[in-house]
């Protein structure tokens, strides 16, 4: 079913750039093609931490803004910790690229602040040294920042195992012809040789408002528990995609009946609710969104713009019945039944809309 998109729609793609190239590569191209710029920016994002005692750490890597001729946003292309199976994790460090490590993420937001993202690995936390009136420490290629007491702040390191490599395109909100804009980044993509990692994912961001009431959040719930296998097999979800999982069942229990939107914002809190599941609701469930959207992170990789649209139309018509006050059914036990289901919902959405 190939379905035009009527939502203003974001889109995170990720593609790995071969051997000797990088997401800088494809920045540049872009930039020259439609005589644009490009900016360093800081990509924040978390990895598991080796240290007894402490989960992750939360990490700073370079990325690139990249602009058009007439200074609108084209892109933002970033790395993603979640791509590892094409990369040779024992290749040296290419010159240039490092990241910047903490475990606090208030610490992180405020070296982000005062760090060129443009700089150099030797000066990445001079600035913010100051702030504590106190001097970078180098270990060989490490260089650490430790408070007056003798507490680590942050540590810069080179960026090993190729992680140059991995890129995740990601998006302004896009309205109109969403075919020919993403055609303009994938084209020259796929022509500097990018490829699909095998861990990819497409994530689909759309507008939060129209979610943002108890029926409409709790048939977004439903649709994604209760259909989540037929939903996986109608899109085609890579079985290596990382960081999804089911919504946790408190808050799929809270979806029955006819939940507040305060009794399905304490089951999602109750649930341990984050990003990393197969829908990201989050963003519907603070007073201070950060990217007011609700993400689907379940479509498969994909490097051309038609493999990418035709599987967000049919997302985008499901959407769109979460907004039928009517609570969403449960799935037939059937798998095949389940997935034509599945279909005739979306089915159903596009026959209703005007034209």
């Amino acid at each position: 079913m190939t379905v035009r998109l009527h939502r203003r729609t974001g889109f995170e793609i990720e593609l790995m750039a071969p051997p000797g190239r990088s997401r800088r590569t494809l920045a540049r191209e872009l930039a020259r093609r439609y005589g644009g710029s490009v900016r360093p920016v800081w990509h924040h994002d978390s990895e598991p931490s080796l240290v007894p005692g402490l989960g992750r750490f939360l990490h700073l890597t370079r990325g690139f803004e990249v602009r058009d001729g007439d200074g609108a946003p084209l892109c933002t292309l970033v790395d993603d910790v979640t791509l590892l199976a094409d990369l040779d994790p024992r290749a040296a460090p290419r010159p240039g690229w490092y990241r910047i490590l903490s475990d606090d993420p208030r610490l992180t937001r405020l070296i982000a602040a005062h760090s060129d993202p443009g700089g150099t690995l030797d000066t990445a936390l001079d600035a913010t040294a100051r702030l504590w009136d106190s001097a970078v420490q180098r270990h060989g290629d490490v260089y650490r920042l430790d408070d007056p007491a003798g507490v680590t702040i942050a540590l810069a390191a080179p960026l090993g195992g190729e992680r140059e490599r991995p890129c995740e395109i990601v998006t302004p909100p896009l309205t109109g012809d969403h075919h020919a804009a993403l055609e303009r980044l994938l084209g020259p993509a796929r022509e500097l040789g990018f490829t699909v990692p095998r861990e990819a994912a497409v994530h689909l961001h759309v507008d939060g408002g129209p979610f943002r009431s108890a029926p409409a959040l709790a048939n977004l719930v439903r649709l994604f528990a209760y259909w989540r296998e037929p939903l996986r097999t109608l899109l085609g979800t890579n079985p290596a995609c990382r960081r999804l999982a089911p919504l946790p069942p408190a808050l799929v229990a809270a979806a029955d009946g006819t939940p507040t939107y305060e009794d399905l914002r304490r089951a999602a809190a109750d649930g341990g609710l984050t990003k990393f599941f197969d829908v990201n609701l989050t963003q519907l469930l603070t007073e201070t969104p950060v990217r007011d959207t609700v993400e689907v992170r379940i479509l498969p990789g994909a490097i051309d713009a038609s493999a990418v649209l035709d599987r967000a139309g049919v997302v985008e018509l499901l959407l769109d019945r979460c907004l039928d006050p009517e609570p969403f059914p449960n799935a037939p036990a059937d798998p095949a039944a389940a997935v034509s289901a599945l279909m005739e919902h979306a089915a159903g959405v596009l026959a209703a809309r005007p034209g």
